[in-house]
């Protein structure tokens, strides 16, 4: 039974109905239609009484609360003041609402306060890596208008030290734009039949010039592997792959090897690149793939990158639906895998 206001009335109405037929009952001139008449009248009287003064306190508290919610605009507040005034207790239900909204606006706050914190770590690390190109130019061209331009080598020097960093400066900015696009979904995938082998191929050639700097082994596994197909947007995996597999060659040990991995598993391709450098500490593997974050700051300088590079890769697969996975031992190297689907049916490509 629900303590509302119908139920109080009646409860109510049949303790005084009682309590005055009993009282009448002890009068000697009373007789019982007079009893009859005095507890129906008793009843009735007290019934719509009880109700009518319990559900006017009652509702009117819950307009007052519904009007100030209404006066605040919370569009998002999920109950009609019809729904209130229909319910069976309609101050717990406006009490359990209220509390469900609150619970709400404290998680949105929560994400607020963490999305504000990675937005200033963000603003600060962007400050950061476009200062230190920025400054380098500055400082080498000033150096060339305060009179190394009348050393021909010096200058050559210099201007070459200047473009490197401009450069640099080039590639995170194309960084930070794709990264947006991605994020903000402004990124439109072609998903199209993509051959890996090929892909994978034409990336190893590209990449041949910095392999055979540290004298890293570039190797795509199966050796006999003839044609793998993918449903994937060219481009953006390229993209991946060549990242993935650049990372292997900048971070991997001298004369170490980097492997490609595709392995069929019926309507899925498993692909994994491996190196066999000196691995990533446990406690950095959950953070490798956030912005600017590198496991050897001092190391990653050496080589190059923006440290956005792992950040694109997971948001690029991230909008082919997968996602991907790494696992690192120290002193054996590292191991990036992430499935791709099939087509349905795979298209003949001419040689």
């Amino acid at each position: 039974m629900f303590l509302t206001p119908r139920w109080i009335s009646l409860f109510a109405a049949v303790l005084v109905a009682t309590i005055t037929v009993v009282f009448l009952g002890f009068v000697p001139q009373v007789d019982a239609g007079m009893l009859f008449v005095a507890g129906i009248a008793s009843f009735f009287s007290t019934f719509f009484f009880f109700y009518y003064i319990i559900d006017l306190l009652v509702f009117r508290e819950v307009n007052q609360i519904y009007a100030t919610i209404q006066k605040l605009k919370i569009n998002d507040f999920s109950i009609s003041r019809k729904n209130l005034i229909k319910s069976v207790n309609p101050l717990k239900k406006l009490n359990r609402e209220i509390s469900n909204y609150v619970s709400k606006k404290e998680e949105q706050i929560d994400e607020l306060k963490r999305m504000e914190i990675f937005r200033r770590e963000f603003l600060a690390d962007v400050s950061h890596e476009l200062k230190t190109p920025i400054f380098a130019a500055q400082g080498f061209v000033h150096t060339l208008l305060d009179g190394a331009l009348e050393d021909p080598e010096v200058a050559e020097r210099f201007l070459k030290k200047a473009a490197k960093s401009l450069d640099g400066l080039d590639v995170l900015v194309r960084d930070l734009v794709v990264l947006s696009q991605v994020e903000t979904g402004d990124m439109k995938m072609n998903f199209v039949q993509v051959e890996l082998v090929e892909m994978v191929r034409d990336i190893f050639e590209q990449l041949e010039k910095k392999a055979s700097k540290r004298g890293t082994v570039m190797l795509l596994k199966p050796r006999n592997i003839k044609s793998v197909f993918v449903l994937a947007d060219a481009q953006r995996l390229s993209q991946v792959l060549t990242n993935l597999i650049e990372n292997g060659i900048k971070y991997g040990k001298d004369a170490g090897k980097v492997v490609v991995e595709l392995t069929e598993e019926n309507k899925k391709v498993l692909i994994s690149v491996e190196d066999d450098g000196p691995g990533i500490p446990a406690e950095f593997l959950p953070r490798i793939f956030e912005r600017f974050f590198r496991v050897d700051k001092s190391r990653s300088r050496e080589t190059g990158g923006t440290g956005l590079g792992l950040a694109i890769v997971k948001h690029i697969l991230n909008a082919h639906n997968t996602t991907i996975n790494v696992t690192s031992k120290i002193d054996k190297g590292t191991r990036f895998t992430f499935t791709l689907t099939r087509p349905m049916r795979e298209l003949a490509i001419n040689p």
